[in-house]
This record gives C-alpha cells, structure tokens and sequence, in this order.
C-alpha cells in the first residue's frame, strides 16, 4: 500500500519540478526577449539620430549655434564646416562665475550703405574744371575765383595686363682679335629652363592655393589675355617651385620645432597616381603651427598614411607641448619624446551641439547643460587672453577649476544614465576617454583651449579640396604641401601671400647652396619693408 500510495505523490512532485522549470525557462526567454527589445530600441533611435544628424548636416545651417540662448561661441572642424568664423570671436562673458568687461559699442554699419575706401590704396587724382564761358558770373561778368573743392572716390580696378619682359644681355668683344667675347650675365630665374617670370609664378601660386582657383581656369583666364598657357604646364611649373622651396621649408621647420608648443592636425587628400595603391585611396595633408606671435609658422606636409609613424616623422625629437584633437595616433611621439599632450575643447562642445540638435525643439537637456559649462570656460580665456602665461594659470585654478569640478561631477553621474550610443553618450564618453589631456590646460598657462589655430590654418586647404578635388601625383602633393606653407604663414604673420612670394621667387635664385635661407624667413623679410 505505501508504494502504491508513493507513486502518485512522486508523479505530481516530478510535474511540479517540470511546470517550475518550464516557468523559469519562460521567465529566462522573457528576460531574454525584453533585452533584445532594449537593445533594437537602443539601435533603432541610433540610427534616427544618424539619419537626423546627416539630414541636418546636409540641409541645416553650416553653423554650431543651435537654441543656444546664451550667445554661445562657435567652433567647428575645418571639415564639417570650413566658412565658420573663429569661436573666440563668438565668446561671451555673460557667465555668471565670471565678471564681465564693460561692453564696447558696436559698431553698426548700415544696411546697404557705402563703405569707407581704404586710405592706403593709391589715389589718383582727376580735376574736373568749368569751361571757359562758365567761369565768369552771369549777373556782372566779374571771372569767377576758386573758393573750394567738392571731393568724391569711386573704386577702380585695373585689369590684369600680360606682358613679355624682353631681357636683352649685350655682348662684347675685342674688335682686333676678335677673341674675349664677353657677354652680360643672365638674371637669375626660380625656374631656369621656363619663360615664366617670378611675378607670374606668384600670380599662379597665389590664385591657386590662396584663392583656390583651379589651374585649367587660371589656363582659360590667361587665354583670354592672349597668353596660351596649357594647364599642364602650369602644373609642371607648381611642383618644380615647390621642389625649389624646400630649403625654405626646412628653414620654417627648424623654427618651428623650437617653439614651446605645437599644434598639429590633419586631413583626407586624395591622390590618383601612387604607386601600389588604388586611385580611390586617401592620403593625409599634415599639418602643424607654433612660434611666437609676429613669427608664426604653418607647415603642410603630405603623407599617403594617418599612422603614428608620420608625427614621430614630423616632430623629430620635439619634447615640448602638443595640442590635438582626439586622434590616437599622436600617442606614439607623445610617449617617445615625453611631450605634455593637451586635447581641444572645440571637438568635445561639438559632440554636445549634435547631442543637442537630437533634442525635442523647445526643451533643454543635459546638452544644453554641457555647453553652458564649456561656454563659461572660453569667458574665462577671454579675461586671460592678454596675461602673461603664470597670471594665465592663476586666473584658471581661480575661475576655471571649479567650473571643471562641476563638470567632472555631472560626468560621472551622467555616464550612468544615458545610452552609450545615442548621440549624447558619444559627446559623453568622448570627454570621458579625452578627460586628462582636456584639463591639461589648468596647470600650464601657455597651453590654450582648444586647437582652432589648426583649424584655422588648414581651413584653405579644405576650401580648395573642394575645387580642385584631387592631387596628380605625390610629387603634386608635396609641392602644394611647400606653398601652403609658405602662404599660411604669411598670412599668420600679417603678409600679403603674393607679395611675399613674389619676393621669395625672386630673391631665392640669387642665393647659393650654402647661403642661409633664414633671411627669407616672412618676419625677417618684414624688417625690410619701409614703413
């Protein structure tokens, strides 16, 4: 009777254990189920936001400023948007943890209305007179005398006129031997076997990397002038200059590499014909700035790779500070060389005003917060611009420390709250991952906030990728990487990039291999100028 009775009992404890199991295998795939939901939810708004971001990059306005109600600066990537203006003309120091200068009247310009010419243009003078028969009053006929003049200015532009410079070199020989023929030297010319003029080539150079004229439209320009100038032989003429410029560029580089801190950055390039790779490959355009005001240099340089390797190439053995954007690949010459490497503010607020162009319209957010934050910062760089590096330091452990305190605090908090993928995790996690070389700038007075000088510098170079798209070959690439250099740093030290070439291509042939081509540094050939 027991084990009858026990068959039951052990029967219905087996069903138990199986209705248990199959719950807690119902309950697991429940689980299971809800995380997948989560996770396609999480890659669902991903993905809108994606699309939102491409939408407004593609069709939104080319500027950083939305639903900032604080007036907060601008900054932006040469690459996303290469007609901003600099985001520390945009600062405002309306902050409330820093006291604000008394604000300067604007001045306002009005709308449509005429621009005062500039008075170190020439002027040239035209007298207008009265005929004769109206120089005499018409009540009396008494001659009439001059009581003053009525002076108005237009604006006149002389065309470009090509012409031919004939260089007529005289001989001379001995009329009895008819030996010792003697003949005048020959100028000196940047490129000897061409008929191109310094002048002209400084035209072309300038046209092209400065004002990102193409070299086929510079062909068809010169064609309508009567000159008939194949674009490949302008293309012959650009890279043998900048094969000829390359003492110069090295001279640039010896300065530039004493300078207490760098800027670096980079950009895509592409260059058709190079060997063993496809035509569709990307190259890289380097690019680094440092020196003191008044002998800033900005120096290109070409490189078919975005490797480490290239700013251990650069930098040699530079061991002074380094400012960049996040890119890893500076960690290479950065731990070689024991560089004090600083990050840029600009790249990590520009995370924050994509993660705030994802808010509903109307409503604020953590993003907001964010570059309220970072807006306070750049207030503070305002007041400390002016200051020697040392009262630099002390403005910022004074004002800007604490403004970095509240911003690690909410990091932290945040971090846990929102979606790693979403456009403000990114924002997030990238000033998380770039946190120590962000704050860099609190112990160092000579270190800046972000590396708009960069950006600024290789901002040209972008505009004119977009009209002549391509380089040749890499021997094209480095001869452009040599006049951007030469004309970005005119441009820093407040030259006019013709004028200067024109020197340069003029005054370069004269010197020989052991001249010292630092007396064609821009500074240097400013303590020239009369003043």
């Amino acid at each position: 009777m027991t084990s009858t009775a026990s068959t039951p009992s052990a029967s219905v404890s087996q069903l138990q254990r199986q209705v248990r199991t199959q719950q807690e295998e119902i309950a697991r795939l429940h689980q299971l189920m809800e995380k997948k939901e989560a996770e396609w939810e999480a890659a669902k708004a991903a993905l809108f936001e994606q699309f939102r971001l491409a939408i407004e990059r593609q069709f939104g306005p080319s500027t950083e400023k939305y639903r900032v109600a604080q007036g907060d600066l601008l900054i932006n990537e040469a690459e996303v948007a290469v007609d901003e203006e600099d985001a520390s003309s945009h600062a405002e120091d309306d902050a409330v943890d820093v006291p604000a200068e008394p604000p300067q009247p604007a001045k306002r310009r009005t709308r449509g209305g005429r621009v005062a010419l500039p008075p170190e243009l020439p002027r040239v003078e035209m007298i207008h007179e009265l005929p004769e028969d109206a120089r005499h009053c018409h009540h009396d006929g008494t001659e009439l005398k001059e009581i003053g003049k009525e002076i108005s200015e237009e604006l006149h532009v002389v065309p470009a006129r090509i012409e031919v410079i004939r260089h007529v070199r005289l001989k001379y020989g001995c009329p009895d031997c008819e030996e010792g023929v003697q003949i005048a030297p020959a100028p000196a010319k940047l490129l000897p076997k061409s008929n191109a003029s310094g002048t002209l080539l400084a035209y072309v150079a300038t046209a092209k990397y400065q004002d990102a004229l193409p070299l086929y439209r510079q062909s068809q320009i010169f064609a309508r002038h009567g000159a008939d100038i194949p674009r490949n032989t302008l293309a012959r003429w650009m890279v043998q200059v900048g094969e000829r410029l390359m003492p110069l560029v090295e001279a640039l580089r010896q300065h530039l590499l004493q300078a207490p801190l760098i800027h670096m950055d980079e950009t895509t390039l592409q260059v058709n014909a190079e060997a063993d790779r496809p035509a569709s490959s990307t190259s890289y355009m380097w690019l680094q700035r440092g020196g003191p005001p008044g002998q800033q240099v900005v120096l290109f340089d070409y490189d078919a790779s975005r490797a480490g390797r290239v700013p251990v190439r650069l930098l040699g053995d530079y061991a002074g500070r380094l400012v960049t954007d996040g890119y890893e690949g500076y960690a290479e010459v950065v731990r070689q060389n024991g560089i004090t490497h600083a990050g840029c503010w600009a790249h990590a607020r520009r995370r924050f005003v994509e993660a705030q162009k994802m808010q509903p319209k109307g409503k604020t957010g953590k993003a907001d917060w964010a570059l309220n934050q970072i807006r306070k910062l750049y207030a503070v760089e305002k007041q400390a611009k002016a200051l020697e590096p040392e009262a630099r330091r002390v403005l910022r452990e004074q004002k800007s420390r604490p403004l970095i305190t509240q911003l690690r605090t909410w990091l932290d908090k945040s971090l846990t709250q929102v979606l790693p993928k979403s456009a403000l995790g990114r924002a997030l996690h990238y000033l998380d991952g770039q946190w120590k070389r962000l704050t860099r700038f609190l112990d160092d007075g000579l270190i800046p906030l972000d590396n708009n000088p960069a950006e600024n510098a290789i901002r040209p170079f972008v505009v004119g990728r977009k009209n002549w798209l391509f380089s040749h070959t890499p021997s094209g690439a480095q001869a452009s990487a040599a006049i951007y250099s030469l004309i970005e740093t005119a441009k820093a030290n407040g030259l006019s990039p013709y004028e200067y070439l024109q020197f340069v291509f003029e005054t370069l042939p004269t010197l020989g291999e052991d001249d010292d081509h630092g007396t064609l540094l821009p500074w240097r050939w400013k303590d020239t100028l009369p003043v």
